[in-house]
């Protein structure tokens, strides 16, 4: 009887954490306990293990008079899942000398089933980076798994179907004489090569072309797009809001390597990941009934929400006002530090949330204020809406946008040309004037940019700064509001290829601010 330690690891909010797998056989009445602050599917690997061992062609753990302990280390930190199971079954084998292997320098991970095979699991491409940064030379994962892990260079991983495949590849036990490495040579796995990233061209649903007229919503969405700006639509219902905001999903371009491999680690933890790679901006649409946990994120053990899967992508809010209120307001953070901190009794996790929001909203509750229809609603019913959107939030959009009814004329013309593919390319165009402009700096876009960088970046001319500071005077502009509309100038030059911002670019990004009556 001895003792013996593999590694794994687990995904702690967004990124990995190394879990030492120690394994110490003993003699005396059966017994099989796992500590380490294990959950209820770490408990459960117990039986999960010893069936796979035992129909992977092995002694089962059950079958013996010994008491097993099985450590997670380190023990303070709660364990959760089903990850440690390859790991456990590698340790207890090693321990009870049936399989010999150095297993320095590699990590396990995976779910064993009763037969022996692996099984998924979630957040690999955040452990298989986590395992680079720490040293590890190989990393084993389910073949379920294999590409989205192999994204990465610089680091062995290998896709393992069975428990016993995985023996086979590490064992090095000699039996009869013979080293069971040399006779099983056929058997060995073979790194998985580097996945290849391929941008593909996504079919959306709805063309900006598709939308008959709204050319001020059409145009305001291109210069959103551009410099990464919120923006709201609003006007009666049935004008197009809802489309367009759909619509402009498709005018954005692909995610850079290093965004697509941020957005995709976030979209493995939270199990939502459909392919090895996302290299389109994510959009997220939740419901106007959605709880604020998940919007912003929480939960007894803090997990991301749609803010955080949001990030580099859309976040569509329709019917925003219909939201509740804490939810709305929760908002402020995201909008202005593009992240969100939740914090609970167990800890405070930090989770990044930089998007794009995109709001739809109806002028009253029934929808017709300021239309040629009959507003039905009451004067409280009315105030009341009104007061859904706080003012610290109506500041942080820095578009407002009406979308008001359009001629019957012009909905029976023929169908547009495809528009969103010349939208996205005068985006593409705009973001790389950005990212050369901001090479010396951590802002992406015009939206990220704060105080310091629009000191740095932007030197108005005195007739175009006069403009501005007559303009906020006027309209009683506040500080944020004041830099928010000159990096929307800064966006609208960028769109016509200017090195300055001039007073017809000024002029537009003012007009977007908000009215007095947003709401009609």
């Amino acid at each position: 009887m001895s003792f013996a330690k593999v590694y794994s690891t687990q995904a702690t909010l967004l990124k990995g954490q190394t879990v030492s797998v120690e394994v110490d056989l003993s003699r005396g009445l059966h017994a099989f306990t796992i500590v380490g602050l294990p959950d209820k599917a770490v408990e459960e690997s117990r039986d999960r293990v010893s069936a796979a061992i035992k129909n992977s062609g092995f002694t089962s753990p059950k079958s013996k008079n010994q008491k097993v302990v099985i450590s997670l280390a380190p023990a303070d930190l709660k364990k959760e899942g089903p990850v440690f199971d390859m790991a456990m079954a590698l340790a207890y084998l090693l321990a009870a000398e049936e399989i010999s292997f150095d297993p320095e320098e590699k990590l396990f991970i995976g779910e064993l089933s009763l037969d022996g095979d692996i099984r998924g699991v979630r957040g690999i491409l955040p452990l298989v980076s986590h395992a680079k940064q720490c040293g590890f030379k190989e990393v084993y994962v389910p073949k379920d798994n294999v590409e989205e892990g192999a994204l990465l260079d610089g680091i062995a991983v290998y896709g393992v179907a069975t428990l016993r495949e995985l023996i086979d590849h590490l064992n090095k036990k000699t039996t009869e004489g013979t080293s069971e490495e040399t006779e099983n040579t056929s058997r060995k796995l073979t790194p998985q090569k580097r996945t290849k990233i391929v941008h593909t061209k996504t079919n959306h649903s709805i063309d900006i072309g598709d939308i008959r007229g709204q050319e001020t919503a059409k145009r305001g969405l291109l210069i959103a797009a551009s410099g990464g700006h919120n923006i709201a639509l609003y006007g009666p219902p049935g004008t197009g809001k809802t489309m367009l905001a759909r619509a402009f999903a498709s005018i954005l371009p692909p995610l850079l390597f290093d965004e697509a491999l941020e957005v995709t680690s976030i979209h493995s933890v939270a199990g939502t990941l459909q392919e090895p790679l996302i290299t389109t901006p994510p959009f997220r649409s939740p419901h106007h009934t959605s709880s604020h946990v998940s919007i912003v994120g929480g939960g007894t053990i803090p997990r991301p929400g749609e803010v955080t899967l949001a990030h580099q992508g859309v976040l569509f809010l329709d019917e925003f006002p219909e939201f509740d209120r804490r939810v709305i307001e929760s908002l402020r953070e995201p909008l202005e530090e593009h992240s969100i901190t939740v914090a609970r009794a167990r800890g405070t996790a930090k989770f990044p949330a930089r998007f794009i929001l995109v709001a739809a909203m109806n002028p009253c509750p029934c929808g017709n204020f300021g239309s040629k229809k009959v507003c039905t609603c009451s004067p409280i019913s009315f105030e009341r809406y009104k007061k859904k959107l706080s003012g610290p939030i109506i500041d942080r959009i820095d578009m407002w946008i009406e979308v008001a009814h359009i001629d019957h004329d012009k909905l029976s013309a023929t169908r547009g040309t495809k528009e969103s593919g010349i939208f996205c390319d005068l985006v593409k165009k705009a973001r790389v004037i950005q990212r050369n402009r901001f090479k010396k700096s951590i802002a992406t876009t015009n939206s990220d940019m704060g105080v310091r960088d629009i000191d740095t970046y932007i030197t108005l001319d005195p007739a175009v700064k006069q403009l501005l500071l007559e303009a906020a005077r006027r309209i009683d502009l506040s500080p944020r509001s004041y830099h928010r509309v000159i990096k929307l100038a800064r966006t609208i030059a960028d769109l016509e290829g200017k090195d300055e911002i001039e007073e017809t670019h000024m002029l537009e990004a003012l007009q977007y601010r908000p009215r007095t009556k947003i709401f009609g």
